[in-house]
């Protein structure tokens, strides 16, 4: 067990509980709450989490919840918590605000009866009905819109127990905004700033033997009337001595709450880690992103240590299905994990690169990954490079690909609105999207959201730049947007009209209802010196396309991946200009994708597999 400068009866006399507030997904328990617990337990602390969002899931009906815990951008779940968070200094107490909130799921009735019934009696339930009684600390992690959930339990805690020390964390509390929450949130005492896992132990002991807060690295704490941060230790380098994380509260609840049964439960996704930060952020932080404010560093377990992790909680809890937290997947396990996961029967979410190849696609199905978010995000390799995504398009689009074939739905987005954009870069991206129906459509699309701790946050060229207008709406006069916000309103000093866009929202549209409303196909079969290609497109234009010699050859080597068509001649030992020619025709006839010299078949092999 680890050491503790704590006596074991010190330890047993503080007593923590650890709590996951709205609006965490139903159906996915807390991993913070569930490794921080682990490792309270592991230094000899009685500890208990409450994963508290599943009573008000119960409350509200799981599909009124999924629809609150969807919403990223307007702060829709803190605005619904801001009076219990913050009674008379709530910005909005009368509901004048429901309006900007509601949509055509969600009525300002439905909000109103929400905020004004359903929530305080969720909150007084909490209160009332979960033992609290022997609790010294409680513990909230924030992620997102859990803020002001939790800062209302934990006002109605203090109120019952003016002893109890509640403490925060969480990526909510990255960077300025702990000590600005800290500084205006009366119902935190203590916060920490930056990963947990030997800050937290670390303050249980001072908290335990009542001295040594100011050796707890990344604490935040009021002194007199200053705000006091202690340094932060460096990122945690040895992820495989982390404990197991314990989910076994999380079923128990969702299981007596009725949200689970023993038939659902293996559709539980099992949140798990194996590793943190971003090989390719901490060398070229893509410009967009907030992830990762004060952590970049890359750092993973080892392939043993995940595969352990893995077997233990399926059998633990009688699931097969994960969902990886890694910010992209460290590209080692390509061949020293995923060969290993081949072997068993597990279904794996990871975030990955968007310039993984052919193989390297086959390789991650083999080993049970069903679901990958690649960060595509764009179709135009000039915008790629604004974004500094490190890929071209065509990669983009053969990820796409390979990853249908082998039967891996991909989770992406497309989004606009970088400094630098023209016109032309969205003429061309709506021009090739009927090309592409026949693979899966973005999620969503829309204009870049401005995050804290992102590149776009600091750039030279925005007219204005202020926290979204939601924030306004929920926290108290006291409280300094600018240091706690982590979405912000922004404009270019020369931004392109909205109309540019237009060509490509309506073809996203196209392409989405396409792939709703049929199933479009678009693929070929060869041999050496024939290619058929079978176009299911579009409705009422099918048809089949058949190549011969040369042509056929070109087609099949650009099948693997982006290719140039100087590269193809000398391959093929063709005449100059012929591989050109060929690829403006294939291009014109739709069946591949163009991004500057080089091409991309866009048809799939017939025959599956391999």
């Amino acid at each position: 067990m680890p050491t503790s400068r704590a006596t074991p009866e010190q330890r047993s006399a503080l007593p923590v509980v650890l709590v996951a507030m709205p609006f965490l997904e139903v159906y996915r328990p807390s991993i913070q709450i569930g490794l921080l617990s682990s490792i309270a337990a592991a230094h000899g602390y009685p500890v208990r989490t409450l994963h508290a969002h599943l009573d008000l899931a119960a409350a509200v009906g799981v599909d009124t919840y999924h629809q609150l815990s969807e919403h990223r951008g307007k702060l829709l779940g803190e605005w619904l918590f801001s009076v219990e968070a913050f009674g008379d200094a709530a910005p909005d107490p009368s509901g004048h605000h429901a309006a900007f909130f509601s949509s055509a799921s969600l009525s300002m009735a439905d909000l109103l009866h929400i905020r004004e019934t359903v929530v305080p009696a969720y909150l007084d339930e909490l209160v009332a009905s979960y033992d609290w009684g022997a609790a010294r600390v409680v513990g909230f992690t924030s992620t997102f819109q859990q803020n002001a959930a939790s800062f209302a339990l934990a006002r109605r805690l203090r109120q019952r127990r003016p002893d109890l020390v509640t403490l925060f964390g969480g990526a909510n509390f990255e960077g300025d905004m702990g000590p600005e929450y800290v500084r205006t949130v009366d119902s935190i005492d203590l916060a920490i700033v930056g990963e947990g896992d030997e800050a937290f132990p670390a303050l249980l002991d001072a908290l335990a033997t009542g001295d040594g807060l100011d050796e707890v690295p990344g604490l935040v704490r009021r002194r007199g009337d200053e705000v006091v941060v202690t340094p932060a230790t460096p990122p945690v380098e040895k992820l495989d001595e982390h404990p197991v994380p314990d989910y076994a509260e999380y079923f128990d609840r969702a299981e007596r709450l009725g949200l689970l049964t023993a038939v659902d439960r293996p559709e539980v996704v099992i949140p798990f880690e194996s590793s943190r930060g971003c090989w390719w952020g901490a060398k070229h932080h893509c410009t967009f992103c907030g992830l990762n404010g004060a952590t970049m560093r890359f750092r993973s377990k080892s392939a043993h240590r995940v595969l352990d992790e893995l077997a233990h909680q399926s059998g633990r809890y009688g699931t097969f299905r994960f969902g990886a937290v890694d910010n992209i997947l460290d590209m080692q396990y390509l061949t020293t994990l995923m060969p290993q996961l081949a072997e068993y029967d597990f279904e794996l979410f990871y975030e990955v690169k968007a310039n993984l190849s052919r193989d390297q696609l086959r390789t991650l199905a083999q080993a049970g990954v069903r679901q990958l978010q690649p960060g595509i995000e764009s179709l135009n390799t000039r915008v790629l490079a604004l974004m500094r995504k490190g890929v071209r398009a065509a990669q983009n689009v053969n990820f796409l690909r390979w990853a249908q074939y082998f039967g891996i739905e991909v989770d992406w987005n497309l989004i606009w609105g970088f400094p630098g954009e023209t016109e032309e870069d969205y003429v061309q991206q709506a021009a090739v999207m009927p090309d592409l129906v026949h693979l899966r459509p973005p999620a969503a699309s829309g204009r870049v959201w401005m995050e804290r701790f992102s590149p776009l946050f600091t750039v030279a060229d925005a007219r204005f730049r202020e926290p979204d207008r939601s924030y306004g709406y929920v926290y108290p006069a006291a409280v300094d947007l600018d240091r706690v916000a982590y979405f912000f309103e922004h404009e270019w000093k020369e931004p392109l009209a909205d109309i540019a866009y237009d060509g490509v929202r309506e073809a996203v549209a196209a392409w989405t209802a396409a792939w709703q409303q049929r199933s479009p196909t678009l693929t070929y079969r060869s041999a050496p010196d024939l290619v058929h290609i079978y176009d299911r497109r579009q409705s009422g234009r099918e048809g089949t396309y058949t190549f011969r010699g040369s042509l056929a050859q070109i087609y099949r080597v650009c099948s693997e991946r982006p290719i140039s068509a100087a590269a193809v001649r000398r391959r093929l030992g063709l005449p100059p200009g012929y591989a050109e020619d060929a690829f403006r025709e294939f291009a014109q006839r739709g069946l591949m994708f163009l991004d500057g010299e080089q091409g991309l078949a866009l048809a799939l092999p017939a025959v599956p597999g391999r």
